[in-house]
């Protein structure tokens, strides 16, 4: 087997960012899970609060993610992708040693600017370094990135997480530690083009119809496939009897589904409809729902394992959803603004992860059948919206391209 076929025609300039991005998701998935349960038990906030603070850390870069967008296409994504994770790696820190709701409040918020600025450079980052061709495979090998990351770092987590205060606050600074890595990755290792945007800006963008159908519809898909497991399903599983440990197993259940499935999910679908592939992650998405929701009222083993095949499913979707969504974008994005697209798509992500803890979890703590039920509806309302979406989209970005035999280090619009 010769080295293209080992590095999926990517560049070496990609893979070490792939790098960068899974000690990123390491630290940052050993937290993700135990989250509002340290706010809530090693803290004592109050579970409605816990959710809030959670979900500032993503709220903030509601308003920030516009201005790095703008940034990014001034300065450039490296540049900006430095100051995100700085932000992020200060955030995280200061959530460790956070032990009244005013500061903690005032970490997340730190950590939400990091966030609007670190998601959208990042994919703007990749989507430069990879030619238009094998984008989606380049999309699909930082998701498995994540994926590893974020699974290894829950069930490391998971083991921190069983000596209390003291582990959560070893998880938080270790993911604070993280981020600081990556950056100097990024700066070591990184180099990229600064084009000047031209005029029209956001306007220009709010312009295109097709684009931002797909990026609303994206706040749903997002806040159901993301959000619901990384803070719906924790709760609700120590809620039932779970122990911190098996919850973040459940993490690592995901992310082997989606290290094992997403490329030959990728070369599967190339050549096919990438709206049909969005459609089939979505509907894995609202079966997830409805397996967790089936854990309810059963004796331990079954709902465990019911939550065990939720997570598989969450996965799946995800593998499906990670193909399309920054390639598609990518495409339809003019070079010159592709900063402020990414940081557009990335609005819906931050809106979209909002809304699981600081909606779904005063929801779940009401009712556990409610908050899963409503997922699982606004899930198909957000398939019934990506079928009409088909016909916005031009002819020539229907369907996932096929790799041509190009140069790995070939770059295109």
């Amino acid at each position: 087997m010769n080295v293209r076929r080992l590095s999926f025609g990517l560049s070496r300039q990609v893979w070490i960012v792939e790098i960068g991005v899974f000690l990123n998701m390491l630290g940052y998935g050993s937290v993700l899970p135990f989250e509002i349960i340290y706010l809530h038990d090693g803290r004592g906030f109050d579970l409605g609060v816990a959710g809030l603070v959670v979900g500032l850390v993503t709220g903030i870069a509601v308003v920030t993610s516009p201005i790095a967008g703008a940034a990014i296409d001034r300065v450039g994504a490296r540049a900006t992708a430095v100051c995100g994770g700085l932000a992020l790696a200060a955030g995280y820190g200061g959530l460790a040693l956070a032990e009244s709701p005013a500061t903690a409040f005032a970490a997340a918020a730190l950590a939400g600017l990091g966030n609007g600025a670190l998601s959208p450079s990042q994919s703007a980052l990749m989507t430069a370094l990879a030619p238009r061709e094998l984008r989606h495979r380049a999309s699909a090998v930082s998701r498995v990135a994540v994926n590893v990351g974020i699974g290894l770092g829950g069930a490391i987590g998971g083991v921190v997480a069983g000596f209390g205060l003291r582990g959560f606050i070893v998880l938080l600074l270790a993911n604070a530690v993280t981020y600081v890595v990556y950056v100097a990755i990024l700066v070591a290792t990184v180099r990229e083009d600064v084009r000047i945007p031209s005029v029209g800006g956001y306007r220009r963008v709010l312009r295109d119809r097709a684009f931002v159908h797909f990026a609303v519809t994206n706040i749903v898909l997002i806040a159901v496939g993301w959000g619901v497991l990384a803070w719906i399903v924790p709760p609700y599983a120590e809620d039932l009897g779970i122990a911190a440990g098996l919850i973040g197993l459940l993490f690592l259940a995901n992310a082997a589904t989606v290290v094992l499935g997403q490329v030959p999910i990728v070369k599967a679908v190339e050549g096919r409809s990438r709206v049909g592939a969005l459609v089939l992650g979505a509907a894995a998405w609202v079966g997830a729902c409805l397996l967790a929701l089936l854990a309810q009222g059963a004796e331990p083993t079954i709902a465990y394992l019911c939550l065990v095949a939720a997570a598989i499913a969450f996965g799946l979707g995800e593998c499906l959803h990670a193909t399309v969504l920054l390639p598609l974008v990518a495409d339809l994005a003019p070079l010159e603004l592709r900063g402020r697209y990414m940081a557009a798509i990335g609005l819906s992500w931050w809106l979209g992860l909002a809304l699981a803890p600081t909606v779904g979890v005063p929801l779940l703590a009401a009712s556990a059948s409610l908050a899963l039920l409503a997922a699982a509806a606004l899930c198909v309302a957000a398939i019934i919206s990506l079928v009409a979406l088909e016909s916005r989209l031009p002819l020539g970005l229907r369907l996932i391209p096929r790799p041509r035999a190009a140069a790995p280090n070939a770059t295109t619009r």
